[in-house]
């Protein structure tokens, strides 16, 4: 089983991701950050109990136990990630089967499951379509395949500075451009998440977006997200050569803890993330 496992996820179809790589505190920074509107995305599919989930690119693997919750535990929750650190990381906290496999060569029969759940996945790969419909295998007849989406409308994270905040957003973009070769417009693609499905042939397809909203005073499992797995890992010195001087020395005051105009303690910080969801029927 390993060594089958280790051919299907050499040829990874993931754009920058390899079975070797490992963001696994980013992704339990998001998921304590985000867990009551994932839940409720969740708990709004009204999966029935007794159903089989996969969840195609599991992360850590906190929504695992959501959906066991979801099911009263009565169903099974399987999840699968292509990295082995987080494929560690979630055996060490589900109580439930994880699997190392790549998302389009998943080691699962055809028809496995009722509901396939995917979230934050599909935009990293080379040919979102071809992942939708690979998913789509894996449905029982009747099943239901749900790709989620975070920031599918730009995220406000200085609601006092729009100019600042869109010079950030356009350094990150040029950022991602050139670490992996990719234009504009493939960035902006997953945007397409329904049109994704509707190609797939799915039926009934419905989309759902709602606001992740936080303001001062913020969460513990908030300010570190947005501290920890933003402010230091998805911005800091790695934009500085996209940003003029003076804006990049103004963002690094506001995401300094140690700065009198620390943006998380400001009170008038107000940060907006949608979360996206687009489901259909076979």
């Amino acid at each position: 089983m390993k060594a089958a496992v280790q051919a299907r996820v050499s040829g990874t179809g993931m754009l920058g991701d390899t079975p070797r790589r490992d963001y696994a505190q980013k992704l339990r920074l998001f998921n304590a950050f985000a867990r009551p509107e994932l839940c409720d995305a969740i708990d709004a599919l009204s999966i029935p109990m007794g159903s089989r989930v996969l969840d195609a690119g599991c992360g850590t693997g906190e929504a695992l136990g959501w959906w066991h919750a979801a099911m009263r535990r009565s169903g099974m929750a399987v999840g699968m990630d292509l990295a082995a650190a987080h494929v560690r990381a979630a055996r060490a906290i589900a109580a439930t089967s994880i699997v190392q496999g790549d998302l389009l060569e998943p080691p699962f029969a055809e028809g496995s499951f009722d509901l396939v759940w995917t979230v934050n996945v599909v935009n990293h790969l080379h040919d979102p379509a071809a992942g939708v419909r690979t998913l789509l295998k894996l449905l029982r007849p009747g099943g239901r395949l749900v790709v989620g989406q975070s920031s599918l409308v730009p995220d406000m994270y200085f609601a006092w500075d729009a100019r600042l905040e869109a010079r950030v957003n356009e350094a990150v973009r040029a950022y991602y451009r050139d670490r992996y070769g990719r234009s504009e417009r493939d960035f902006a693609a997953v945007r397409s998440l329904v049109g994704w499905l509707h190609s797939a042939g799915l039926r009934n397809v419905g989309v759902r977006t709602r606001m992740i909203e936080r303001t001062h005073p913020l969460s513990d499992a908030d300010e570190r997200y947005l501290l920890e797995g933003i402010f230091r890992g998805t911005w800091g010195e790695r934009l500085r050569k996209y940003l003029e001087p003076e804006d990049f020395a103004e963002l690094a005051r506001l995401c300094d803890p140690d700065d009198a105009g620390y943006a998380l303690r400001r009170r008038d910080f107000h940060f907006l993330q949608s979360l996206t969801w687009a489901a259909g029927a076979t």
